[in-house]
């Protein structure tokens, strides 16, 4: 039987486990949601390119972490209408024409117990055994250098661009784990714990977590800080969840569309 986009979400909120929050940025960005839906591609970024190979793939329902437009509240897209902005109009045009329907999953992914996103990278980078009891998202590993965790960091979540704060072969064990963008005051936090050697997080602000950083290095405080990249920082979040929806959805393909890290370096 046919299950409309609507029908989709529904099933979604209905079996996270946790209740949608009264304000929040879930819901659907573009298209109908009542239209039946033939296939549907899970990414942590609805780019461009994503939306071209949902496309391809036949997938009419993107299901996204990320808004489509450029804003976390999704409030600006009034102002890139009024303004005609070019990147908009282009990637409008382009969700109309083939008929897409773009479906927000951020708040409930993440408000889930355990975090959907934090277990997906934990997953991926291999540290979900060693989770510390009672703390999710600071892991207790075997002794390596903070240069070797950067590279291990690298390469399983596929960050082109990563950059860290710090001597690479200053000793660490404990490590904090914060994907995305979760701001200053929370990044700061973690760095200052005694009993976290370092902090990997998506991205923030060089003026506010980078100096921290630094500044935390130089006084003793801290080994480093790791800066992954908000992409890849939180794609293998949405993996898990594609891996979910298999079984929640068995009317319709249901596959992962990666949002490739898009930065390089010289």
């Amino acid at each position: 039987m046919a299950v409309t986009a609507r029908q989709v979400a529904e099933r979604i909120v209905e079996h996270v486990g946790v209740p949608l929050r009264t304000t929040t940025v879930d819901g659907f960005l573009a298209g109908d949601p009542d239209a039946p839906v033939r296939g549907v591609a899970v990414t942590v970024m609805a780019t461009f390119d994503v939306l071209r190979t949902a496309v391809d793939r036949g997938l009419d329902l993107v299901l996204t972490h990320e808004p489509l437009y450029f804003d976390h509240a999704g409030t600006s897209e009034p102002t890139f209408v009024a303004e005609d902005d070019p990147v908009h109009r282009a990637k409008a045009a382009f969700v109309a024409e083939h008929g897409l329907r773009v479906l927000r999953q951020h708040d409930q992914w993440h408000d889930r117990e355990p975090d959907g996103i934090l277990t997906g990278q934990a997953r991926a980078l291999g540290w979900l055994d060693a989770e510390r009891p009672g703390e999710p998202g600071v892991y207790d590993l075997p002794p390596t250098t903070l240069g070797e965790l950067a590279a291990h960091v690298a390469d399983r979540l596929g960050a082109h661009a990563l950059r860290y704060v710090g001597d690479p072969a200053a000793p660490v064990s404990s490590v904090g784990l914060q994907p995305g963008f979760q701001g200053f005051e929370r990044n700061r936090h973690l760095i200052a714990r005694p009993d976290v050697d370092v902090v990997v997080i998506g991205e923030g602000h060089e003026w506010e977590t980078g100096e921290y950083a630094a500044d935390a290095v130089a006084a003793g405080v801290s080994a480093g800080l790791v800066v992954v990249g908000h992409t890849p920082s939180e794609e293998q979040g949405m993996a898990e969840m594609a891996r979910w929806l298999v079984d929640l959805l068995p009317e319709v393909p249901v596959e992962l569309v990666p949002a490739v890290d898009h930065y390089r370096t010289l």
